[in-house]
């Protein structure tokens, strides 16, 4: 658990760090190597041989890494088959997620599909109820597209204060995929849509039998059949061998395992779209199908489980950015609270509906830091203030937080959840 941060917003004083950013290539000091054994002594890795090429057939992160894994916690659920882990936001860079490292979330544990007895089928309102095999799927055209998938209880328990002391807790059931698959239009139109289509059900094929209501311009849109995430078939824990995508919505419609597609002319109002996943305001009202993702970002490093563990001097901070409704336009950096704000500079892949990787170099000069980050999409939406959010919904939610994150750094480095809002 976090500590509230003592300091009063307004009376926080950073001294220089208002200034803004700098890039400080070439100002670190140099080592002479003299008295570094690393330098001066010779290394086990250059003295002997090391593996051959078979002795790790499926390549694997480093032995020192190690530390670098999905995590859970134990206290969130009951049970771990229908329960969540949490992506290393803090140990990652770039804009990929590797596939390993994907957050989970599953209703009823991981289905183990055969692919040889693999079906989609899909009926309702079509001109034609079709089964399809898997060698049927990929006689589709394909396309390649990178996505975040985001669950919608993500940040879900800081709603009511600072909780969980990490970013891969407070900001981990996310991930960012290139899929490749095949178009969900180009099977709803083979098998043909009735002129009174309205909607889909999209249903797994796990023992919970995961169910979502779609409407039918979103199927139309930009859904795809997945059966590839970053080049290689898709892990079981999410969905091998096909699996839906629906880019900027919450990942609870992501239905994996996908069986069956049922096409109709109203919403199914199943228990994942009522009791569950809709969003309880102060008076007991609730609403529903709030699928978009708002904008939203965080800052993965400094962050709890990412100290400053090089003192002052020059520091990169770095986070991600995403949006549900397209881009990411800019994201700003806040080093004492919220007071003032400096740009942060986007680099990498900027895709509509992906993570975005953002970094703010600055010269660090020892004292207090509250570091935040707001992200603007190409929509104008700006991230809110997490008191915005409450003083719209109140404090009852679970789902689509995406108040601004806030950081304390003390004068040692230690980074901890705090709440300025």
């Amino acid at each position: 658990m976090s500590k509230k941060f003592a300091s009063e917003r307004r009376n926080f004083v950073i001294g220089s760090l208002a200034a803004g950013s700098t890039v400080f290539a070439g100002n670190a000091t140099k080592a002479t190597g003299h008295d570094d054994p690393a330098i001066t002594e010779l290394q086990p890795w250059a003295s002997e041989l090391g593996d051959g090429v078979d002795a790790s057939p499926y390549g694997k992160p480093s032995d020192f890494e190690k530390h670098v894994i999905r995590r859970n916690v134990s206290w969130l659920t009951a049970d771990p088959t229908s329960s969540v882990n949490f992506t290393p936001l803090h140990a990652l860079d770039g804009t990929i997620t590797p596939n390993g490292l994907c957050f989970e979330r599953h209703h009823g544990g991981v289905a183990v599909v055969n692919p040889g007895k693999y079906r989609l089928m899909v009926n309702g309102l079509v001109d034609q109820n079709t089964v399809f095999d898997l060698s049927d799927l990929m006689r589709f055209p394909r396309t390649n597209r990178l996505y975040f998938l985001e669950c919608a209880a993500n940040s879900g328990m800081e709603w009511r204060g600072a909780q969980l002391n990490g970013c891969q807790f407070t900001h981990g059931m996310i991930h960012n995929v290139l899929y490749t698959g095949i178009k969900l239009k180009d099977i709803l139109r083979e098998v043909g849509l009735k002129q009174s289509s309205k909607w889909i059900l999209a249903e797994g094929a796990d023992s919970s039998a995961m169910t979502r209501s779609i409407p039918i311009e979103k199927a139309m849109d930009d859904c795809l059949i997945a059966f590839k995430m970053n080049g290689e078939s898709l892990r079981p824990e999410q969905g091998y061998p096909v699996r839906l995508v629906v880019p900027g919505w919450e990942g609870n419609m992501w239905i994996k395992w996908i069986r069956r597609i049922e096409v109709g002319d109203k919403p199914w109002h199943h228990r994942e779209e009522t009791s569950k996943y809709t969003d309880l305001f102060e008076d007991g009202n609730a609403r529903k199908f709030t699928w978009e993702m708002d904008a939203k970002s965080v800052i993965t490093n400094p962050s709890p489980q990412a100290p400053v563990l090089h003192g002052r001097g020059p520091m990169v901070l770095t986070g991600v950015a995403w949006s549900g409704r397209g881009k990411i336009s800019r994201v700003d950096v806040s080093t004492d609270g919220g007071i003032s704000w400096n740009e942060a500079r986007i680099n990498g892949p900027a895709d509509s509906k992906s993570m975005h990787r953002f970094y703010y170099e600055f010269d660090w000069n020892g004292q207090q830091l509250l570091l935040q980050s707001r992200a603007q999409d190409d929509t104008g939406y700006v991230q809110p203030t997490k008191d915005q959010l409450r003083s719209i919904r109140g404090e009852n939610s679970i789902y689509h937080n995406n108040g601004i994150q806030t950081w304390a750094v003390d004068r040692n480095g230690i980074t901890e959840n705090v709440e300025v809002s």
